[in-house]
């Protein structure tokens, strides 16, 4: 394994950007369990993230979301990341290196409903959606129709009950909301697919960035609105529906919210998978305690 310590990819910044010179680096959680990353502050007072994918799969995603980010320019009414300079890597890929964006991470259970950081939300979630399908098309990156997206669902909920992980009450649960044809029929559209509180930097009442876009692509808009349907108020996702409604060109269809529902409880199984599959047994084990947390939620609620 290359050396991917704070020290070794403050050196590839200083590979990636002329002039840096840093005096001070440290290790930042990355958003991507595939990629390294650092915080790197230079002589001149800058910060910058600094990223270096692990593997074949985790450098596709990191081009695929730089090429994006390049078509995203000038199309939002917030800041996304840009591409401040690469370097290449020893064992193939390239580190990417970008300026650090100011604000700070949303938090969907403090949130209030009225016109100010709801609504700005709702906005800028709009904003996403809103953009033209040709920049994910450009950027190489997935297009689904609805029916496409229903059918991965599908899969990604077989796949899990073939660990033999997932309590019984919750597949038939699964089942049945992906069954339920009708509430399908939604237009796919752009989403940035990975929203939650720490790629959505705020200032005061307003969003001001939204980070980490390698999953963007074209399908169903509700997986924007998962995170939130799970973690804010029921007023406050009110509140930031209506303004996203707006914002719109076409209006919300209306099973918007219980797919987004559905969505955020098929994460905890695409988190099961992704420990079954990278042989990660605290993942795994993780994944669990959370399945079963909600399958118990749910026969209280129904007892």
């Amino acid at each position: 394994m290359p050396d991917r310590s704070p020290l070794a990819l403050a050196a590839l910044a200083c590979a990636a950007v002329r002039g840096l010179e840093p005096v001070s680096t440290q290790a930042c959680a990355p958003h991507d369990r595939e990629v390294d990353a650092a915080v790197v502050e230079d002589d001149l007072g800058r910060r910058w993230l600094v990223r270096a994918p692990r593997g074949a799969a985790a450098a596709a995603r990191m081009d695929a979301e730089g090429r994006l980010l390049a078509e995203l320019s000038g199309w939002l009414p917030f800041a996304a990341p840009e591409i401040a300079g690469t370097a290449p890597l020893p064992e193939g890929g390239q580190g990417v290196v970008y300026r650090m964006l100011s604000g700070r991470p949303i938090e969907p259970a403090t949130l209030q409903p009225g016109p100010a950081l709801t609504a700005s939300l709702g906005r800028a979630i709009a904003a996403v959606h809103e953009l033209p399908e040709r920049l994910i098309e450009n950027a190489g990156l997935p297009m689904y129709s609805a029916e496409d997206y229903r059918q991965r669902r599908l899969a990604e909920v077989d796949q899990a009950a073939s660990t033999g992980h997932v309590p019984a009450g919750l597949l038939e649960r699964w089942e049945k909301g992906l069954e339920e044809a009708g509430a399908w029929r939604f237009v796919p559209c752009v989403v940035h697919g990975d929203l939650g509180p720490e790629s959505v930097l705020v200032d005061g009442d307003e969003v001001v960035a939204i980070l980490d876009w390698g999953e963007a692509r074209v399908a169903d808009p509700a997986d924007d609105l998962a995170w939130l349907v799970s973690g804010a108020s029921e007023a406050a996702v009110e509140s930031v529906l209506e303004a996203y409604a707006v914002a719109r060109r076409q209006p919300p269809d209306r099973d918007l919210v219980k797919r987004a529902r559905l969505a955020a409880e098929l994460a905890l199984a695409r988190w099961l998978l992704h420990g079954v599959s990278t042989d990660d047994q605290a993942v795994v084990d993780d994944a669990v305690t959370m399945l079963h947390d909600l399958d118990a939620a749910f026969t209280d609620a129904a007892s």
